[in-house]
């Protein structure tokens, strides 16, 4: 099938140097806007991709086969067997003689067997390279891929029997019989000489920008011997634009870009009489750069491009055609880049224009005249077309160059802030965080074109990372802070993120308070009366209420309790205005009634809790607050250690408590508990044997016990929950309502007054470890007396020197038996002490407050097997 096509002429010139124009049709049956092979030297070998063994030419032959004239004015080769090639073209000896009609070829593909459309291949005008009495007359080169038969046909268009004398097909093989698996790949590092002929050059002029990897010419194979002239330097020495081409028609897969470099300059040299390869550069769809010209990478060579302005200008040539798609982005770049090494040499702008002096009395594409000796107007990255009437680089590329002088001359494009972590948890003004901050963005332009980044923390840098990262960390010290990332291009422009405000707040100290009811969603107080739906979310006011003070408020200290369920679900306590994440305070079954401790951070005054699914009512008693302001009390670490078990006389006297019953345990001034200026103890408090349904409170000795309650049981059931409770004379007290139960407590620490403790910080929530995921630890249940340890120092926002305990929300699931599970110090010898109690079949939650001593805390389960998660909330830190 004959391919009709829109064509350009293709005419390039220089004084005296010129490069490969190509609009050719379609190659072996393959369209020109096929989507491109990326393959690349690193996917896989092409059928052309053997090369030389290290770095050394690779032997090329041109076959010629005649045509025979058939009279009227045509010429033909009628379709026969070849031997293997992978570019041609047609020549004829007389370079001033013209073909004014058509130049068709098609050939056979060694892989499928199969004839290709008609390609159409367009005369070259005389001089491109110069007067050289070696030039023949010729056709713009085609790639058409390992081929082994062709079939040609020429007319004058006239039928006045005018074609040249001496006609033929001159096919060039890269790799001249080799076999297509020998040879090896290519490597692109960066070199500053090509070839012998460049050794004796001082080296180029530095560029303000780095030289990108080229693949030099001895990479490539080039065969020196057929450049025994050697190059031509620019008269002025200076570069002042790139001229950016397209070159060789036909699908190629990148694996052959190096043949198809090697071919086109045999077919320059071979076919054409030329001094050497035209272009500078050239570039593949992959975005590998390939020396041209012999000279020198780094040297101001003269090629032979674009008619009338190659001594002043370089060029860079896509190989490939561009007249219904446009270049690759991996060619974009790659272009850019080589483009603004070479401007870099010379103080030019990618982004800015010059002049140039017209070598020639010419039109370009668009029309416009230049006169031989006068100065005109170029962006410093121009088209072919811009400087010659020619298509030249496509119809399709020659609109990317915007791009790609903005990609090569900056600044880095679309940056943008795209998340903050860290430790940090996003509120309606920004982020807060205890400290640590790890910032992520990302950009539009290529990291290769880029320098490096800044982390900057208001207005001063604070690290700098490579151009390659997108991410970057640092601690921040209290109080509000704007961060922001700044880009630096490899030209040295700068881009910088609108700033996002991060806040630290001081570190917090305890405030005891009597345990008092602030929501109950049975009776509306604090939030609406109604229970809390699927997805459903109240939100509770909890500064500036109940004498908690209305500012300087980081985090509450609340007892929760979900009752009245309806389905299975979990429930979420967290920072109004924040994101809620994947952690859980409390996790329900239908018919349960579940307490659990919650320390919550607090952000604009309020704490929000959410419902998975079904419907509740939940209840929050709030025991204490921690706070900037005032004298408050610091957390000190102690136990976990038994000190109540009424099974044992331990503490109490040895006996169920019964309904209304209260017993009191004395905690200052024993078990390592001082004497005085203690505040309030952090107890785990459990019961079991239970005899009927009845709820628990834990209350200072000495006041008046209010309707907060600490723990909601069942008969037979055993149920845990953290409690901090004030102390008021070194006593704290416990009241069961109804039935019998047996109460134990553990001690994990206290708050005091004294001011050499632990101060608290804000942090999350959010989930450090799941068995079932292997998050934090090894994905797998934990069986019978086994242990996990989960490191907490130095992660997840959590400094890794000072920090004395960490606050987790630890919840069991999948449980197999009965079993109970410890929460200790990682180091240290486990007590009696339990932080949860399991049967079969349930999942229980229960907050922890457990010290750490060498940056890691151990989980233990005693009997069957089960899952962990933990989800943190804050630390204690010195």
């Amino acid at each position: 099938m004959r391919l009709n096509r829109v064509r350009g002429t293709a005419v390039a010139a220089a004084l005296g140097v010129v490069a490969v124009l190509g609009f050719q049709g379609v190659a072996n049956g393959t369209g020109a806007g096929e989507a491109p092979n990326e393959g690349g030297p690193a996917g896989g070998a092409g059928v052309h991709s053997a090369a030389a063994k290290g770095n050394g030419p690779v032997k090329s032959e041109v076959h010629k086969l005649a045509l025979k004239s058939e009279g009227r004015g045509e010429a033909t080769l009628s379709r026969r067997t070849t031997e293997p090639f992978g570019m041609l073209g047609v020549s004829w000896p007389d370079a001033d003689a013209k073909i004014k009609g058509t130049i068709e070829a098609r050939t056979r593909s060694v892989e499928t067997g199969a004839w290709s459309d008609w390609i159409t291949l367009e005369p070259y005008l005389p001089g491109l390279d110069g007067e050289r009495p070696s030039e023949r007359g010729s056709t713009e080169p085609v790639w058409v891929g390992r081929s082994d038969g062709a079939e040609v046909r020429v007319s004058d268009g006239a039928a006045s029997g005018t074609l040249p004398a001496g006609l033929r097909l001159d096919m060039v093989d890269p790799v001249a019989g080799q076999s297509a698996a020998t040879g090896g790949g290519l490597n692109a590092e960066p070199a500053a000489y090509s070839s012998s002929a460049a050794a004796a050059v001082d080296p180029g002029p530095p560029s303000t920008v780095p030289q990108p990897p080229v693949v030099t010419r001895a990479q490539w194979g080039a065969d020196e011997s057929l450049n025994n002239e050697g190059p031509i330097y620019l008269e002025g020495g200076v570069i002042k634009a790139v001229f950016v081409h397209h070159t060789t028609d036909g699908a190629y897969n990148c694996a052959d870009s190096a043949a198809v470099v090697r071919a086109l300059h045999v077919y320059h040299v071979k076919t054409n009489g030329w001094r050497d390869l035209g272009y500078n550069f050239l570039v593949d769809k992959c975005g590998t750069i390939f020396e041209g010209r012999q000279g020198g990478i780094d040297q101001p060579v003269m090629g032979a491009h674009t008619y009338g302005f190659n001594s002043e200008s370089t060029s860079v040539a896509i190989i490939g055609n561009y007249t219904n798609a446009g270049a690759s982005s991996a060619a974009l770049e790659a272009t850019a880049r080589v483009a603004a090494y070479k401007l870099g040499q010379y103080g030019g702008d990618p982004a800015g224009s010059t002049t140039l002096v017209a070598g020639a009395t010419q039109k370009n594409y668009a029309g416009k005249e230049f006169v031989a000796g006068q100065s005109y107007p170029f962006s410093q990255i121009s088209g072919h077309r811009d400087g010659f009437n020619t298509e030249c680089p496509g119809m399709q590329l020659y609109p990317q160059l915007p791009a790609i002088r903005t990609l090569a001359a900056g600044p880095v494009q679309g940056l943008k802030v795209t998340s903050v972590g860290g430790g940090a948890f996003a509120v309606d003004s920004g982020y807060e965080t205890p400290g640590p901050v790890s910032v992520n963005w990302s950009t539009t332009t290529p990291s290769s074109l880029i320098s490096g980044f800044e982390l900057v923390v208001d207005g001063r840098t604070v690290t700098s990372v490579a151009g390659r990262v997108r991410t970057a960390s640092t601690t921040l010290v209290p109080g509000s802070h704007k961060v922001a990332v700044k880009a630096v291009h490899q030209s040295g422009r700068t881009t910088v993120t609108a700033a996002v405000n991060v806040n630290v707040p001081s570190p917090k100290k305890f405030v005891p308070v009597t345990p008092q009811r602030l929501m109950d969603t049975r009776v509306g107080l604090g939030v609406p009366k109604a229970q809390v739906g699927p997805a459903g979310v109240v939100t509770l006011q909890v500064t500036g209420t109940n004498g908690i003070p209305a500012t300087d408020v980081g985090a509450v200290v609340l007892n929760v309790t979900a009752t009245h369920v309806s389905a299975t679900s979990f429930v979420s306590v967290y920072p109004n205005g924040t994101t809620r994440t994947s952690a859980s305070n409390l996790n329900v079954v239908q018919g349960q009634t579940v307490p659990n401790l919650v320390v919550v951070p607090v952000v604009n005054g309020k704490v929000s809790f959410y419902n998975n699914a079904g419907s509740l009512d939940l209840i929050a008693d709030i025991t204490g607050y921690f706070t900037s302001a005032g004298e408050g009390s610091t957390h000190v670490n102690l136990g976990p250690q038994r000190v109540m078990d009424t099974r044992e006389g331990l503490g109490v006297p040895k006996a169920q408590v019964g309904p209304a019953g209260v017993v009191t345990l004395q905690v200052a001034g024993v078990n390592g508990v001082p004497a005085e200026g203690v505040t309030a103890v952090v107890l785990n408090v459990t019961a079991t044997h239970v005899s009927g349904t009845s709820f628990v409170s834990v209350y200072p000795d000495g006041t008046t016990r209010t309707d907060a309650s600490n723990l909601n049981v069942v008969k037979g059931q055993t149920v845990p929950n953290l409690v901090i409770v004030p102390v008021v004379n070194g006593k704290v007290s416990f009241y069961n309502n109804a039935g019998t139960v047996d109460l134990i407590a553990d001690i994990t620490g206290y708050f005091t007054s004294a001011g050499e403790g632990a101060s608290h910080i804000n942090l999350g929530p959010k989930r450090v470890m799941d068995t079932r995921e292997g998050l934090g630890v090894p994905k797998a249940q934990v069986g019978p007396a086994g242990v996990v340890t989960l490191q907490v120092a130095g992660v997840n926002g959590v400094p890794a020197e000072g920090v004395t305990a960490v606050v987790l929300n630890v919840t069991a699931t999948h449980v197999s038996a009965t079993s109970f599970v410890s929460v200790y110090p990682n180091g240290t010898t486990r007590t009696s002490a339990s932080n949860l109690n399991v049967v079969q079949g349930q999942t229980v939650p229960n907050l922890v407050v457990v010290p750490v001593v060498n940056g890691k805390v151990s989980f233990y389960n005693n009997a069957g097997s089960l899952d962990l998660i933990a989800d943190i909330t804050g630390y204690f830190r010195k």
